[in-house]
């Protein structure tokens, strides 16, 4: 069993959308958990956006309280454009991670930040979406900690049923 363990927080999630591209995003990067806090989520669930059903595999939980929900061991790290935040691409992941994302339409609350152990952002120009940023921070954590093999084998477990596609040279 791989020592790296990534679970997710989401801040009231206002977006079934989003949610559903977080669910997406835990299942290709190999995220344990996803929980959130709010009813925003709960009120919109009916949109079902989870195409790849990931939630059958990888749980998607409710708690009115993201820290008491903190796996054991756990580094908190939030994600926030906040002022004297690391820059992603020179943060060292734990291996043991709960990433905390703060809701579409505002910011991580001030009480949570302090329970955190680091606050990270994305350097980009203007801000991404919840689904987007999860996806980036997750992919760096694999890039930089390993745990997915880069190989033909990867690709073809990995892509859609209807892509049967090979380079080749002779393409060009």
């Amino acid at each position: 069993m791989s020592k790296l363990q990534a679970s997710i927080g989401l801040i009231n999630p206002k977006s079934p959308t989003n949610v559903g591209g977080v669910l997406r995003a835990a299942g290709c990067y190999d995220a344990k958990q996803v929980f959130f806090t709010g009813n925003r989520y709960l009120n919109a669930q009916k949109f079902h956006t989870d195409t790849k059903n990931v939630v059958q595999r990888i749980p998607l939980t409710a708690t009115d309280n993201l820290a008491s929900i903190k796996p054991q061991g756990a580094k908190v790290v939030v994600i926030e454009l906040i002022e004297g935040a690391t820059p992603l691409p020179e943060f060292t992941h734990p291996e043991n991670a709960l990433y905390v994302f703060g809701p579409e339409d505002g910011s991580v609350p001030k009480d949570v930040l302090k329970w955190c152990d680091e606050v990270v952002y994305i350097p980009t120009i203007g801000c991404m979406n919840l689904a987007a940023t999860c996806n980036v921070v997750l992919y760096d954590r694999l890039a930089k900690l390993g745990g997915i093999q880069s190989s033909d084998e990867t690709i073809i477990s990995s892509r859609d049923t209807n892509n049967k596609m090979k380079w080749q040279k002779s393409f060009r």
